[in-house]
């Protein structure tokens, strides 16, 4: 009944994932492609999660294209400036859930200052420490961080950042870590990883949803 912009209370919800074979692309130079998404269509195929919520359809979809969401370990934020004071709070349940949380330093201080625990890295310009403190892409390649989460600066951040945001977003696919590059897809991995956390991720075959997926007229 209606205009069909309220679905039945009992109808799932689907998320589709396109998967991006990052890993098979090399640039002219031989280095890997950087995720970031462009005009060019580069998906091999799609998946597709379902759920009665969005939370666990989210974990399923990710599952089935790039491997499932970590639910304990190491997160690593480094985001835009437009981007910080959106990340506080997602990170913030990420910490409530146990995460420990890595951060270069501007990003480290904007959530320090927000009551978040969070230890700063070094990024790939600032090379080793004078003790040998390793960069962040030093710990993603050597499987110390368990989820990357980086959204990209604009053209006036800088050539260094730009290419510090490459390194790390590449290292992770390297690595085959997950590697989130949106606030939106931030937020979207928070409810997902919480759901997973809660063991509410499970099996339904297409036939038993089937009923409830009618057409709303």
């Amino acid at each position: 009944d209606g205009d069909a912009s309220t679905p039945p209370p009992d109808a799932p919800v689907a998320v589709k994932e396109a998967v991006m074979p990052f890993n098979r692309f090399q640039t002219t130079e031989g280095h890997s492609v950087d995720t970031l998404l462009g005009p060019e269509m580069r998906s091999t195929g799609e998946v597709m999660g379902l759920s009665a919520s969005f939370g666990i359809a989210f974990a399923k979809s990710q599952t089935a294209s790039y491997g499932s969401l970590p639910k304990s370990g190491t997160v690593f934020v480094s985001v835009a400036n437009a981007d910080k004071r959106h990340a506080i709070l997602p990170v913030q349940m990420l910490a409530d859930m146990g995460f420990t949380i890595m951060a270069t330093a501007g990003t480290a201080a904007v959530l320090r200052r927000n009551g978040i625990d969070v230890t700063v890295v070094r990024k790939r310009s600032d090379g080793p420490g004078p003790t040998g403190e390793a960069t962040v892409v030093d710990l993603i390649l050597g499987h110390q961080v368990d989820l990357v989460i980086n959204t990209p600066y604009s053209a006036g951040g800088g050539a260094t950042i730009r290419r510090d945001g490459y390194g790390l977003r590449s290292a992770a696919i390297m690595a085959d870590i997950p590697c989130i590059t949106t606030i939106q897809g931030l937020i979207a991995a928070v409810q997902g990883i919480s759901a997973a956390r809660k063991g509410q991720v499970t099996v339904r075959s297409l036939q038993d949803w089937g009923p409830l997926m009618r057409p709303v007229r």
